[in-house]
């Protein structure tokens, strides 16, 4: 099983991206904006679903790739780095993105409709598939056996808090609607600084995978 120091280091790590406004919190936010409250933690809950499914397939598919070769697995995990300073960079470039929802209006929509969106977009999300990829074998142990069920388990501990944290954005987007709306800058300055916090972690977890390399 997982040792706990990776568990634990994966839940820090998990947590700072999940909270941190990239794509994934502003599809939150517009659909907060644009459609209301419940359709907004509709869609939190059809896009959870719907990377879940995408999850499996990676796990499945990776896992066995990775058990087989400890060159795959090094070569992954430095990936991993690489992938999440693309993360911060991203962050740090679509800031002013955030702030633009703020100007969209409600409308009305089926939950049903939104449901089958959100697990749509969901289930053929790029950037959750390549995350799940690039990230998660940096936090398993080849060791400890399974890989598959440790892909399988940092991922959804990862949409665990990802499906908390977007609902959390999605009623505040919509409760501190006016808090944003007199400042807008307010959101922007915490997408740069959380793209900055993230640069930062990728930086330090290919430092360790270049020394665990020697």
């Amino acid at each position: 099983m997982i040792p706990a120091a990776n568990l634990l280091a994966f839940l820090a790590a998990a947590t700072l991206i999940v909270i941190v406004p990239g794509p994934g919190v502003l599809f939150t936010i517009g659909r907060a904006l644009t459609l209301g409250r419940r359709a907004a933690l509709i869609s939190v809950l059809g896009h959870a679903l719907g990377v879940q499914v995408a999850l499996v397939f990676v796990a499945v598919g990776l896992g066995a790739v990775l058990a087989a070769s400890a060159t795959a697995m090094a070569v992954v995990k430095l990936a991993g780095a690489l992938y999440l300073i693309h993360l911060g960079i991203q962050a740090i470039r679509e800031r002013k993105a955030l702030r633009e929802v703020l100007g969209t209006q409600t409308s009305n929509a089926s939950g049903t409709r939104v449901f089958r969106q959100s697990l749509l977009v969901g289930v053929t999300n790029p950037k959750a598939i390549v995350f799940f990829a690039a990230v998660l074998p940096h936090f398993t142990d080849p060791a400890a056996g399974g890989l598959v069920l440790q892909l399988l388990v940092l991922g959804s501990i990862f949409l665990a808090i990802a499906l908390v944290c977007d609902s959390v954005w999605a009623l505040l987007a919509v409760s501190a609607r006016s808090w944003f709306a007199r400042s807008p800058r307010r959101l922007e300055a915490v997408g740069g600084a959380g793209g900055v916090v993230i640069v930062g972690l990728g930086a330090s977890v290919a430092v360790e995978q270049g020394l665990a390399a020697r």
